[in-house]
């Protein structure tokens, strides 16, 4: 039988992330979801045990405080989801400072201090399982997408280097690196026709990804006991990354 935990969800109202709460929720786990707005999924129905707490990605405090309502309100957190990002495009010549500072700061930081505050939680707990959504696009040179492809980047570097120092704390580390997923937020743009024909040629599977499958994924990782497996970024990306 699955024991039951507390997992923290990041940008878990809608899309990927709204995905991923769904499927722990319906698992059994009860699923703190941390959004800008305070709200669980808003896409989707979802049962189970939701903890809904309002937290900006951009500010340190606020993190550390909805990580410290979600163990005060449900005895303790056993993981992290670090979902919420930040996907602002354009010509790498005319990006600004301030747009290539902030998708980073999103992207980057925001990871790297939900996974600094949840350390203490977590080792209370004896031990925990971190799963950062990175992307397929930390390893490809994709136009128009400078700022996010080396977010990405940094988050498997962050997975490596945290799954090697906290190991010995039986806190494990991954980053989940999905390819094109279908999400309302992109949805008109992802069905241009010229678009799907570039999916029906790059990605082996012949299309885009559901949400729910990226949730699936996680929801896999939380329920299995696998103490081997850490420090890994694993593809979900129907072929795409791996295809010549």
């Amino acid at each position: 039988m699955t024991t039951r935990k507390v997992v923290a969800v990041t940008g878990a109202s809608r899309g990927i992330g709204s995905a991923i709460a769904a499927d722990l929720a319906r698992r059994g786990h009860t699923v703190g979801c941390l959004s800008r707005k305070g709200i669980g999924p808003e896409d989707r129905e979802v049962g189970g045990h939701l903890v809904n707490l309002r937290c900006d990605m951009d500010d340190d405090a606020s993190i550390r405080q909805a990580l410290a309502d979600l163990a005060a309100k449900a005895g303790r957190i056993d993981g992290l989801v670090n979902n919420a990002g930040l996907h602002l495009e354009g010509k790498s010549s005319e990006v600004s400072t301030a747009d290539f500072e902030r998708t980073l700061r999103t992207n980057i930081t925001g990871t790297f201090v939900a996974c600094r505050e949840v350390y203490p939680h977590l080792t209370a707990a004896g031990g925990g399982l971190i799963v950062n959504i990175g992307s397929f696009f930390d390893r490809l040179g994709a136009k128009l997408n400078l700022a996010y492809v080396s977010s990405k980047a940094a988050i498997g570097a962050i997975t490596r280097c945290l799954a090697v120092e906290w190991a010995e704390d039986n806190i494990r580390v991954l980053d989940v690196a999905p390819g094109f997923v279908a999400t309302d937020l992109n949805l008109e743009y992802m069905q241009q026709e010229g678009f799907r024909r570039f999916l029906k040629r790059r990605i082996p599977m012949g299309d885009l990804g559901p949400p729910e499958e990226i949730g699936r994924l996680v929801g896999v990782l939380y329920d299995e006991d696998l103490p081997f497996l850490t420090g890994e970024t694993i593809y979900i990306d129907g072929g795409q990354s791996v295809n010549q």
